[in-house]
Protein backbone atom coordinates (compact mmCIF):
# COMPACT_ATOMS: atom_id res chain seq x y z
CA UNK A 1 0.00 0.00 0.00
CA UNK A 2 2.68 2.38 0.57
CA UNK A 3 3.40 5.45 2.61
CA UNK A 4 2.45 8.77 1.79
CA UNK A 5 4.08 12.01 2.81
CA UNK A 6 2.27 11.83 6.02
CA UNK A 7 3.28 8.92 6.99
CA UNK A 8 6.86 9.42 5.95
CA UNK A 9 6.74 12.67 8.02
CA UNK A 10 5.28 10.58 11.55
CA UNK A 11 8.48 7.87 11.19
CA UNK A 12 10.65 10.97 10.87
CA UNK A 13 9.51 12.12 13.91
CA UNK A 14 9.39 9.25 15.36
CA UNK A 15 13.08 8.55 14.73
CA UNK A 16 14.28 12.21 15.76
CA UNK A 17 12.51 12.15 19.70
CA UNK A 18 13.87 8.43 19.88
CA UNK A 19 17.30 10.58 18.96
CA UNK A 20 16.63 13.35 21.18
CA UNK A 21 16.28 10.94 24.27
CA UNK A 22 13.67 13.51 25.82
CA UNK A 23 9.74 12.82 26.56
CA UNK A 24 6.83 14.94 26.55
CA UNK A 25 8.04 18.38 28.77
CA UNK A 26 5.45 20.44 30.93
CA UNK A 27 5.86 23.78 32.83
CA UNK A 28 3.33 23.12 35.20
CA UNK A 29 5.57 22.93 38.01
CA UNK A 30 7.89 26.37 36.75
CA UNK A 31 4.00 27.67 36.45
CA UNK A 32 2.95 27.02 39.83
CA UNK A 33 6.36 28.26 41.25
CA UNK A 34 5.66 31.44 39.98
CA UNK A 35 2.79 31.95 42.09
CA UNK A 36 4.32 34.28 44.51
CA UNK A 37 1.61 37.01 45.31
CA UNK A 38 -0.75 36.01 47.55
CA UNK A 39 -4.40 37.68 48.23
CA UNK A 40 -4.72 37.93 52.11
CA UNK A 41 -8.13 37.83 52.15
CA UNK A 42 -9.07 35.28 49.67
CA UNK A 43 -5.75 33.58 49.85
CA UNK A 44 -5.94 34.03 45.25
CA UNK A 45 -2.36 33.64 44.04
CA UNK A 46 -0.74 35.73 41.43
CA UNK A 47 2.53 35.50 38.96
CA UNK A 48 5.20 37.09 40.98
CA UNK A 49 5.64 39.26 37.99
CA UNK A 50 1.81 40.96 38.02
CA UNK A 51 1.87 44.60 38.12
CA UNK A 52 0.00 46.53 40.63
CA UNK A 53 -3.21 47.72 38.34
CA UNK A 54 -3.66 43.98 37.84
CA UNK A 55 -3.81 43.52 41.67
CA UNK A 56 -5.88 46.94 41.94
CA UNK A 57 -8.30 45.18 39.16
CA UNK A 58 -8.28 42.22 41.87
CA UNK A 59 -9.60 43.74 44.79
CA UNK A 60 -12.33 46.24 42.57
CA UNK A 61 -14.04 43.28 41.37
CA UNK A 62 -13.65 41.17 44.79
CA UNK A 63 -12.86 43.15 47.55
CA UNK A 64 -13.90 46.80 46.63
CA UNK A 65 -13.50 49.03 49.80
CA UNK A 66 -10.35 47.43 51.25
CA UNK A 67 -7.23 49.51 51.15
CA UNK A 68 -4.27 48.17 48.58
CA UNK A 69 -2.15 47.96 51.87
CA UNK A 70 -4.33 45.40 53.63
CA UNK A 71 -5.35 43.38 50.48
CA UNK A 72 -1.87 42.94 49.46
CA UNK A 73 1.09 43.53 52.11
CA UNK A 74 3.90 41.82 51.33
CA UNK A 75 3.58 43.27 47.77
CA UNK A 76 6.44 45.05 46.48
CA UNK A 77 6.23 47.52 43.16
CA UNK A 78 9.23 46.82 40.67
CA UNK A 79 8.48 49.79 38.97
Amino acid sequence: MGGGNGAKSQQARERNAKAAGKGPSSQLKANAAALTIQCDICKQTFQGTSKKPLLQQHIDSKHSGKAFETVFPKFVDAA
